[in-house]
This record gives C-alpha cells, sequence and structure tokens, in this order.
C-alpha cells in the first residue's frame, strides 16, 4: 500500500506513525557487486542469534519495461524463509535517484510498528553523488571490495562523509590490506576530537567471516548515538526531510491537477501568443486554485 502511494499509504502512515520509534535502523550500501545482499543475508543469521527479529527492505533497480524489482536480493535471501522473525522485501527505485525509493522510509515505519527490532535497508549501488541512505538510517555501513579505488576516488565518492561503518567484504581477496590502509589513513586525516570514528570492519560474506564484528560495531555505534544525543538529532532531521518530502509530494500533484481543463488551456494559449509570460501566467493559475 505504501508502494502504491496515494491515500492508502496516507491512512497506513496515520496508522504507524505513533506506533514507530523503537527500531534500529540500519542503511547499507555501496558499489554494485560489492556483496551487500550476501552480507544482509549472513548479518540477518547473526542478529537473529543474538534474539533480534530483523525487516529487510531491499531497494532493487527497476525493471525498465514493467518498472517492478529485478529481485535478486530475494534470491540471495534464502536462509530465513522458515524464519517467522525475518522479513525480507524487494521494492524497486523506480528510477529514483540516490538508490531509495520514494517510498522506503515509509516501508521501514511499517517494519518498526509491526515490532521488528532491526529494519535493514539495503540499497542499490550508489554513485558519487547518491548517498541519501545515510539521511535515512541511524547507522549507515558502507560496503567495499578490495582494490575499491585510489584515496582520491574515495573522497570524491562522498562516502567517506556518510559512512558510521566501513566494511571490506570479499577481505579475502587480494588487496584487502591496502584498502584497509587508504581507509584508515583519510578516516585519520578527518577524524576530529570527540567524534566517532568509523571502525572498519573486514569480512567475507560467502563464509560468514567477520560478521560478529559487524554486528559488534553496530551495537557500539548504537550505544554512541543514544549516549551522545545523536541519535535524537538524527531523527528529528529525518522528520523534518520525510515532512518536507510530503508536503513536496502534495504539491507536484496540485501542480499536475492544475495543468488539465480549460483555464490551463487559457493560460497556455496566453502564453503562446505572447500575450503573458510564464511566470505571470503561473501566478495567476496558483492565485486562483
Amino acid at each position: 500500500m505504501v508502494e502504491r502511494g496515494g491515500d492508502e499509504a496516507a491512512s497506513v502512515s496515520a496508522l504507524t506513525w505513533p506506533r514507530g520509534g523503537t527500531a534500529e535502523l540500519i542503511g547499507l550500501t555501496g558499489a554494485p557487486g560489492a556483496g551487500k545482499s550476501s552480507l544482509t543475508n549472513v548479518l540477518c543469521s547473526e542478529l537473529r542469534s543474538r534474539g533480534r527479529s530483523v525487516g529487510v527492505l531491499a531497494v532493487d533497480p527497476s525493471s525498465p519495461f514493467s518498472g517492478g524489482a529485478i529481485l535478486g536480493d530475494r534470491i540471495r535471501m534464502t536462509d530465513h524463509d522458515a524464519d517467522d522473525a525475518v522479513f525480507v522485501r524487494s521494492m524497486a527505485t523506480r528510477g529514483h535517484l540516490g538508490g531509495l525509493a520514494v517510498s522506503t522510509p515509509e516501508a521501514a515505519r511499517v517494519l518498526d510498528a509491526a515490532g521488528f527490532d532491526t529494519v535493514v535497508v539495503e540499497t542499490v549501488g550508489v554513485g558519487q553523488v547518491e548517498v541519501e541512505v545515510a539521511g535515512a538510517a541511524d547507522t549507515t555501513v558502507v560496503v567495499v571490495n578490495p582494490g575499491w579505488g585510489d584515496a582520491v576516488q574515495a573522497a570524491k565518492a562522498g562516502l567517506m562523509e556518510i559512512a558510521d561503518i566501513f566494511v571490506i567484504n570479499k577481505a579475502d581477496r587480494e588487496g584487502a590490506g591496502e584498502t584497509r590502509r587508504d581507509l584508515e589513513s583519510m578516516l585519520a586525516m578527518s577524524e576530529s576530537e570527540g567524534s566517532w570514528r568509523p571502525p572498519v570492519v573486514s569480512t567475507v560474506a560467502t563464509k560468514g567471516d567477520g560478521v560478529a564484528e559487524l554486528a559488534d560495531a553496530l551495537a557500539a555505534h548504537r550505544g554512541h548515538l543514544e549516549g551522545s544525543g545523536e541519535l535524537e538529532r538524527r531523527r528529528r532531521q529525518r522528520v523534518r526531510d520525510e515532512l518536507l518530502g510530503v508536503v513536496t509530494t502534495e504539491l507536484r500533484r496540485r501542480a499536475v491537477a492544475l495543468a488539465t481543463g480549460p483555464r490551463w488551456e487559457a493560460a497556455l494559449a496566453d502564453v503562446l501568443s505572447l500575450r503573458t509570460d510564464p511566470w505571470s501566467a503561473a501566478a495567476r493559475l496558483l492565485e486562483s486554485e
């Protein structure tokens, strides 16, 4: 319902809003092929062994034909089919930049309200500026692979700024040590006194190696957020951003409605005949809404 949007989504929001706010929200992102889905799969197993229920929103690229999700993530997360405490949902980006579908924050709140202890939002591989997952999560995990570019490329990607935890996945491959040194060096240069320094965790998701250390790092960051007041600040910013998004969506809907009918056609005719300019015509349409 929240993926479809409209009045149904608004009704769901009214019901879930007062019941959310307790789940730990983890954003997991990185370049395509970094092994995010495999890592999410074994992370679910680790969190379950610690008694936590897990909801996963796997944001897939949209099919260019149907607009639906490709569902690659579900194929890689079949280990939890029989576990009622793990729920996996693939969502399509529907062409939305940033790796997140527009309805993802609402869908995360549905899982939160349903009682899941942890909600993992795994995004489609990001580009240099498509890093909005950081604004939608309590903790952002950035997954990289050995040989992940040089230090300059890492800085350009913007991932240094959004990561709360770095994971070097496929760490059994050549170049893992060099990648760790590059990350540690850049983190040392950007470190400020009293702030959280993102740990660098090495994993081999296909073998389950390092996943316990990742879960420990997630718990440590959660403690830092709660102790420093940063968790409250991040959540306030998230609510502010979501409210702005809802207002923007509603205004866009009204704008589309204005762009039909006789008044629109008359305004368009005035602009085409040079009797008025687009800004003046738009002002008259808005005034009479």
